[in-house]
């Protein structure tokens, strides 16, 4: 079977000849710069300068040769910045700073540092801020899908499933608490504050704004789309079932439902942590595909899962542990963890093998090759 019509079958929920394999296609399923940068080495690939698909997460873009070596059946379009905004670095004697479109502020350690973490929540204690007034950002500007619908219809004509592989910002949750900051937005949801609503109504405003855009110009030629919010922490959700009923998943459902409507396509949906009491909730909501089965979380048994949302769920991810497994275990150790994930998730199609999260720049590249091995070994129906 080629990429496209393995890809196709195992989210109709079908036992194609081997399941696909997803590298760099999706949120959460990518490759942290210095993790890239050994693969290629030890594939003997040709050095180059590695682009970044995210620079606060320091990820790679993916080069075509090494998706073709390790034969990603997947492949992502991504959004770009919108015309108005460009990366400003600046530095301080620690750290390198920048703000993202929607004025956050983030920074990495200049020794040591592996990723941007927020540093400034814009609308943190600005209690009196008139929301109208804020800059937020402009969904439909045309510079975040230029040249996207030929780079997806050349990724089909080439045979590869084809993911429109991100979205504006991040979910209402995480969104609200990247602009508030954590304590600001939790306390502003159990209070039930208006201010807690305007923020989630606007996100879910510049959203629709976002994907009508995109769905108008590239919806027949993407057959998976991307949305997010973290919703669980390691050890249990982040917020309450009953909270989340009442803030998130309504708007969850206008959104989605206008995605359903405008185009034909499957919606991943990613989460970290533990997301099992959300699950049901989410296949209501109209999610097809579940990312990235974080499987050291609470509640979070792939074989628990498989059995009781299998028949509604894709399961996108889970197919090693990347907190202790693959960073730290030997070969060995990551070729038994991926035998057991896939003997969880396989059998009746409704699987695609990535990793849980993206690939750490600590991951030697040693244990990615026998995590890809051993899905070559094991992951054949």
């Amino acid at each position: 079977m080629k990429s496209r019509e393995r890809a196709l079958a195992a989210l109709n929920h079908q036992e194609p000849d081997r399941v696909p394999f997803d590298l760099g296609s999706c949120t959460g399923t990518n490759i942290a710069v210095k993790a890239y940068r050994a693969l290629r080495d030890y594939l003997r690939l040709p050095e180059r300068e590695v682009r970044l698909r995210s620079r606060t997460g320091q990820l790679a873009l993916a080069d075509e040769d090494l998706l073709e070596a390790l034969a990603v059946d997947a492949r992502g379009v991504v959004p770009q910045p919108p015309g108005n905004y460009q990366v400003v670095l600046e530095e301080d004697d620690d750290y390198w700073k920048l703000r993202d479109e929607w004025g956050i502020g983030w920074r990495m350690p200049k020794v040591g540092g592996f990723y941007f973490d927020m540093y400034d929540h814009p609308l943190a204690h600005q209690y009196n801020v008139d929301l109208d007034a804020y800059n937020w950002p402009k969904g439909s500007d045309p510079a975040r899908i230029a040249g996207l619908r030929q780079q997806a219809i050349a990724y089909r004509e080439a045979g590869y499933l084809v993911c429109f592989g991100g979205t504006i910002g991040n979910g209402f949750l995480h969104t609200g608490t990247h602009l508030e900051g954590f304590v600001d937005f939790f306390t502003d949801l159990a209070l039930g504050t208006p201010r807690a609503e305007g923020i989630l109504d606007r996100v879910l405003e510049i959203k629709l704004d976002f994907w009508g855009q995109v769905l108008d110009n590239l919806g027949d030629v993407v057959d998976v789309v991307c949305e997010q919010d973290d919703l669980g922490s390691q050890r249990g959700p982040f917020i309450s079932p009953d909270m989340y009923r009442k803030y998130i998943k309504p708007r969850q459902q206008i959104l989605f439902d206008f995605i359903k409507k405008k185009a034909p396509v499957k919606l991943y949906f990613h989460s970290c942590g533990s997301v099992y009491q959300f699950i049901p909730d989410l296949i209501e909501v109209g999610v097809d595909i579940l990312n990235p089965i974080q499987v050291s979380a609470a509640e979070m048994c792939t074989r628990r899962l498989k059995k009781e949302f299998g028949r509604d769920l894709v399961f996108w991810g889970g197919g090693v542990d990347t907190q202790e497994i693959l960073p730290y275990g030997t070969p060995q150790q990551v070729k038994d963890e991926v035998k057991r994930r896939l003997d969880d998730l396989a059998p009746g199609g409704g699987f695609v093998f990535a990793t849980v999260h993206n690939i750490q720049a600590d991951v030697p590249p040693e244990n990615v090759m026998a995590m890809w091995e051993a899905l070559q070994e094991y992951g054949v129906y």
